[in-house]
């Protein structure tokens, strides 16, 4: 029998085992309460798919690469559903809070689990001194705080965001819960007035809306298919927050239900709101009419003279930016906490308070963002643009991670090592390699952009370094961690 085999085996009884005796295969899921209901997972997929990236992003990449965005936003959503589909059955195979990193272990050994784990605290980290600096930027929006310090702001924005994380998973839910509301009505009512603008064909800053507005400006195409590809890696980052169902299923009773039901409801989210709202703005006004500076939805209303849309939208925007700081931390605080019960994350984070949240990971991402916090201090004005780029390389390396792993569980399934749940990801392994390719040729389409995306690439080297480094310092723990297991297991 091969060494595969004998591995495949051994975690196949241990999950046996684990299952008859009602304790979790994974060290790191013991503990948690099964606090969030099915209307906090939907709205937790929801408010993934649902930020920033739309809100105020789609007006810099709408004037870039003009209406053609709408089909850069559907193949990146096609793609983002593929990962999510199949997180969502090695979910149902074996739920675990410590998602696509106790996947990894399954699947990939200590070393995938390392990797995936770093890679996805890397960008978390990264993301939440973004969200931070644009909380700050937000708030400037408003005279009454123009005067208080960037830094300031940013720093008040993150202890808001970690006192609500610290007291319990419920109330994580219910503020991810109203968040995602926020945005979805936002959006809703938006699209309802674009609807009636076309049909009764309202001027919009001088333009009649409809195809024309289109075919008079450079058609769908109007500086070529290359910014339109170029676009595609921000389109990306856009999605990122999608996996966190996967993380969220640990914590609800019924995940068997509840994880189907909010994958698929994805694909006709990113079609109704991503690409449904692009194509609305692409027929409303012109994409030179748009800017990266202002949210495309303020551009609209106030060109038909919408009273204080600036102030409604930036309100909007502002929570978005609290919700993945929420997201973030929550996230975070369980993947660290399975990492560490295994022996690759420092011990603190595996603690738990009194209500079963993870506070010593919660903690350690917080203090990542506080350095987030200096940033906005010394470079305020390219704090934001530095993080991002290199969250990107955080997203892009868990979501490959989380297909890779999909494609040894099936093939163990195909062996009789594993059995798939009925909710499957079709046509493995082409649907999985497909996926890959084209998140590293996005991540490859970075080199085109010198000032910031080739710099990113090139800290790739740099982070692969660190990891190594840091696998040599954790490694023995990891293995002395691992033998304990099998001893206990063995007894």
């Amino acid at each position: 029998m091969s060494k595969d085999a004998v591995e495949s085996a051994q975690v196949a009884a241990r999950t046996h085992a684990a299952q008859a005796d009602r304790t979790p295969a994974d060290a790191g899921d013991a503990g948690y309460s099964k606090d969030l209901k099915a209307r906090h997972v939907n709205m937790i997929a929801i408010g993934g798919a649902i930020g920033t990236g739309l809100l105020l992003g789609a007006g810099g990449r709408l004037h870039n690469a003009g209406p053609a965005l709408a089909l850069a936003y559907l193949v990146c959503g096609v793609f983002a559903f593929f990962v999510v589909r199949a997180l969502g059955e090695l979910v149902l195979y074996r739920p675990s809070s410590g998602s696509f990193v106790s996947y990894a272990r399954e699947f990939l050994g200590e070393k995938g689990a390392y990797v995936a784990g770093w890679m996805y605290f890397l960008n978390w980290s990264t993301t939440g001194i973004a969200d931070i600096t644009a909380i700050a930027l937000y708030t400037h929006y408003w005279s009454m705080f123009t005067s208080i310090p960037q830094w300031v702001l940013a720093l008040i924005a993150l202890a808001v965001v970690l006192a609500v994380n610290l007291i319990s998973v419920k109330i994580f839910g219910e503020m991810e819960f109203w968040f995602a509301i926020i945005k979805v009505a936002t959006i809703v009512g938006f699209m309802l007035i674009s609807i009636f603008l076309l049909a009764t064909q309202h001027k919009v800053g001088g333009h009649t809306p409809g195809l024309s507005v289109i075919s008079d400006h450079g058609g769908l195409f109007p500086h070529g298919a290359m910014p339109v590809v170029l676009v595609m890696q921000g389109v990306i980052f856009a999605y990122a927050a999608l996996e966190l169902v996967g993380v969220a299923a640990g914590e609800t009773a019924e995940p068997e239900k509840v994880v189907p039901r909010a994958v698929n409801s994805i694909m006709w989210r990113v079609g109704l709101f991503y690409v449904g709202s692009v194509v609305l703005l692409a027929l409303l006004l012109p994409g030179s009419v748009y800017s990266a500076d202002e949210s495309p939805f303020v551009t609209v209303l106030s060109k038909i003279g919408v009273p204080a849309a600036g102030d409604v939208m930036n309100l909007v925007v502002l929570t978005a930016a609290m919700s993945s700081l929420n997201s973030g931390l929550y996230s975070t605080g369980r993947i660290l906490r399975s990492m560490a019960m295994a022996g690759s994350a420092p011990k603190f984070t595996a603690r738990m308070n009194r209500n079963q949240v993870p506070y010593g990971g919660i903690l350690l991402t917080c203090a990542v963002c506080v350095l987030g916090v200096g940033l906005n201090y010394l470079v305020p004005s390219q704090a934001f643009e530095i993080v991002l780029n290199v969250a990107s390389l955080g997203i892009i390396s868990t979501w490959v991670i989380i297909m890779i792993c999909h494609m040894v569980f099936v093939r163990r399934a195909r062996a009789g090592l594993a059995t798939r749940p009925h909710f499957q990801l079709k046509f493995s392994p082409v649907t999985e390699i497909a996926t890959i390719v084209f998140l590293l040729v996005c991540l490859g389409m970075m080199w085109n952009d010198p000032d910031v995306g080739r710099k990113t690439i090139l800290l790739i080297p740099v982070i692969a370094v660190m990891l190594v480094a840091g696998w040599f310092g954790v490694r023995r723990r990891v293995s002395k961690n691992t033998d304990d297991e099998l001893a206990e297991l063995t007894k």
